[in-house]
């Protein structure tokens, strides 16, 4: 173990001021996504006391290093090199090393190279510690004023626009937050697919550039937040884009249930039981679903 004056707190000892040397173990830490003050105390404990870093980019992790006075040794781990990297790193922790993983922002594993060296060290029976930190996705989401008692996360969404559209339609009838990365020059074409496939008054956050100078959070219905972003000469930054359960979910159970008929069976429930046409009857699945009336209108052709 390195001697830098303390010793690493083992896990089952973490709130304890304890004098027992640590076991070699793999320390997942969460590093700041943009405020370098938003990192724990323990996270630079553990940061300065391991024998190593290993680093999604040693450069960017060495501004943060450099910020808190930390002399650790770094050494690169990312997604070209992961898959040899992890067994050195594994082998290292069964000789005795500690060793922190970190990524250029947030915590190890989240959208970021991790899962493959986290789950070869369980499979060594190394411990795996938890050091939790700063997050993207639920720091936007928190903020957000989307509902948060329900949520998924996804990741980013596909580049493809046919599998991003089939992404979305998967989640037409969703009954909870859906929270998902996205890169700044996609996203005017995510919200357009947003608006086209889920309807312009779906309920859409983006938060752009979260903890950092230019944090700012667009709120509102995709159509109104798309207009906004079109009317931009370009898009910058890390996004989260976050968007809000299906209306009809919300609304109760008859709801629910209509909802997972086709728009064709919808329409034609409708036109039986309201005795209205077959325009009247496409113009409320629309509002039901929160969709625009000219897709619901494309949706009931294709079925017939």
């Amino acid at each position: 173990m390195k001697d830098s004056g303390r010793e690493l707190v083992p896990p089952a000892t973490a709130l304890e001021n304890s004098s027992h040397s640590a076991g070699p173990a793999l320390y997942l830490v969460g590093t700041p996504i943009g405020n370098l003050e938003d990192i724990t105390l323990r996270a630079v404990r553990v940061l300065k006391e391991v024998d190593v870093i290993a680093c999604e980019d040693t450069r960017q992790t060495q501004k943060l290093l450099n910020h808190y006075a930390i002399s650790t040794r770094t050494t690169s781990y990312h997604e070209h090199n992961e898959m040899t990297k992890s067994a050195e790193l594994v082998k290292e922790l069964q000789e005795g090393a500690s060793v922190a993983l970190v990524t250029d922002a947030g915590m190890p594993g989240i959208s970021d190279p991790g899962y493959r060296l986290i789950s070869l060290a369980i499979r060594h029976h190394v411990p795996v510690v938890p050091i939790p930190g700063a997050s993207a996705f639920l720091a936007a989401l928190v903020a957000s004023g989307l509902p948060t008692d329900s949520f998924r996360f996804s990741g980013f969404l596909p580049a493809k626009r046919g599998e991003r559209r089939a992404a979305l339609e998967a989640i037409r009838t969703s009954p909870r937050t859906q929270v998902f990365y996205e890169a700044p020059h996609r996203i005017v074409e995510a919200l357009t697919d947003v608006v086209e496939v889920l309807g312009e008054a779906r309920h859409v956050v983006v938060a752009r550039e979260v903890t950092k100078l230019h944090e700012e959070f667009l709120r509102g219905r995709a159509g109104e937040v798309l207009e906004a972003l079109k009317s931009r000469e370009s898009v910058k930054g890390e996004i989260t884009l976050l968007i809000g359960k299906a209306e009809e979910v919300i609304h109760g159970a008859a709801d629910a249930s209509s909802a997972r008929l086709s728009i064709r069976q919808r329409v034609e429930q409708i036109m039986a039981e309201e005795k209205v046409d077959e325009k009247a009857a496409l113009k409320k699945v629309a509002k039901e679903r929160g969709i625009s009336k000219s897709e619901a209108y494309r949706e009931w052709q294709r079925s017939k």
